[in-house]
């Protein structure tokens, strides 16, 4: 989830101008069905922006799905945004749109290839300006088979004589290749109060303040790995802010921040909405002109922390001797670490300032669960930014804050 003006990274893109060609028949009610089960793939047509991430939709008549295919091996950042998009207003009953008491709700049945991983819903019109307000992005956790999701409007302003476009987008998943498959999708105008399937997450939501959670969970080992200096441990990283060694954390290009929580008294209960992770900053140095070397829409992304899952490595690493390669224990970095970041945001530049970062219901239902070891923190862009560490005296360091159900 990034926290920026994107869509999981889809952005405010163009709208075309045009009416493309629409080869999928009406269903009845002039509602919006596409089971992918042609030879060829009609009306759809693809966008790819930011980094170097280029896609393909493909048909697979054989078994009935669409393939959205994209390789990222040279984007040289990950960011990077994929979408599919189509025009279905002539499939629509626009007239019962602009009544307020019915909404376009829209619906897919997808396969990941990788996992877990977000991909995201977005509905807009040719007079769109908030490209958040109808977007909602889904967790998909196994590679194993399909899952249903699907999206309704809130006071969608779309009626007769507007373009409305349904989109489906795949952003951030990592450097490689990687694919979604679409089995069916389908946009219909519905009552409003439809319910939906799957778990339509809010994209850039605003963070809960701690106060609102029932548990509040420092982090139990936390520590800085180097990949340049790979089995060196590094516990004990500290700086001096006038009165003497702090210890603390800092993420720079070649140094990570790792953290890990003890869940063994929930395992086993329910997380009962996103939680948030809370930082306090000791210190933070920044700069580079990335909009004059990149441009607005990919130099904007520049000069933040990422939020990574651990998916895999040594379980139960601890900070006075965690170097990279223990961490890794032998295992691909891509596989330890999971591909598509948590969130990314803005570090508070202030020394003592906090910074909460929401983390989606799935994300910490893993945690809790032990799916996910732990957390790991590295930088998006040429930063030096230095958190307070667990050891801090007035418990600066990282935590957790979560509530679980009854």
């Amino acid at each position: 989830m990034r926290h920026h003006p994107t869509a999981t990274r889809v952005r405010a893109l163009p709208l075309l101008a045009a009416v493309l060609c629409l080869g999928v028949p009406a269903t009845m009610h002039a509602q919006f069905l596409d089971g992918f089960d042609a030879p060829t793939i009609d009306g759809w047509f693809t966008l790819a922006g930011d980094g170097g991430a280029t896609i393909a939709f493909e048909p697979h008549p054989d078994t009935g799905f669409a393939r959205m295919r994209i390789d990222s091996r040279q984007d040289a950042h990950g960011v990077w945004w994929t979408i599919i998009k189509r025009d279905v207003s002539a499939h629509l009953d626009l007239a019962k749109l602009r009544d307020p008491e019915y909404e376009l709700r829209v619906e897919a049945r997808v396969r990941a290839s990788h996992a877990p991983r977000r991909v995201n819903f977005m509905i807009n019109t040719q007079r769109t300006t908030d490209f958040h307000e109808h977007l909602r992005e889904y967790d998909i956790a196994d590679t194993d088979g399909w899952h249903t999701i699907s999206m309704t409007t809130r006071n969608l302003d779309a009626g007769p004589g507007d373009q409305v476009f349904v989109q489906l987008g795949v952003t951030d998943w990592g450097s490689g290749q990687c694919h979604l498959d679409i089995d069916t999708y389908r946009a219909d105008v519905v009552r409003r109060g439809t319910a939906d399937v799957g778990e339509p997450l809010v994209y850039h939501p605003a963070p809960v303040a701690p106060a609102g959670f029932a548990q509040h969970l420092p982090a139990a080992h936390d520590s800085v790995v180097r990949l340049d200096y790979p089995k060196v441990n590094f516990n004990g990283w500290r700086t001096d802010l006038g009165s003497g060694p702090v210890p603390v954390l800092t993420v720079t290009a070649n140094q990570w921040v790792v953290m890990r929580w003890d869940f063994s008294a929930w395992r086993g209960r329910t997380v009962d909405g996103a939680g948030v992770l809370e930082l306090t900053t000791a210190s933070l140095a920044l700069g580079g002109d990335y909009v004059g070397a990149f441009g607005e829409d990919l130099g904007i992304e520049f000069g933040k922390i990422r939020v990574y899952e651990i998916l895999g490595g040594d379980p139960a690493w601890d900070q006075t001797s965690v170097t990279y390669a223990s961490l890794l224990r032998g295992e691909a970095a891509e596989t330890v670490f999971n591909g598509q970041m948590v969130i990314d945001y803005d570090l508070t530049p202030e020394p003592g300032g906090r910074t909460l970062l929401t983390l989606p219901r799935p994300v910490m239902q893993r945690l809790v669960d032990g799916r996910t070891r732990g957390l790991v923190i590295r930088p998006l862009g040429a930063i030096a930014a230095t958190v307070f560490a667990s050891e801090d005296t007035q418990r600066r360091g990282p935590v957790l804050h979560f509530s679980l159900k009854p």
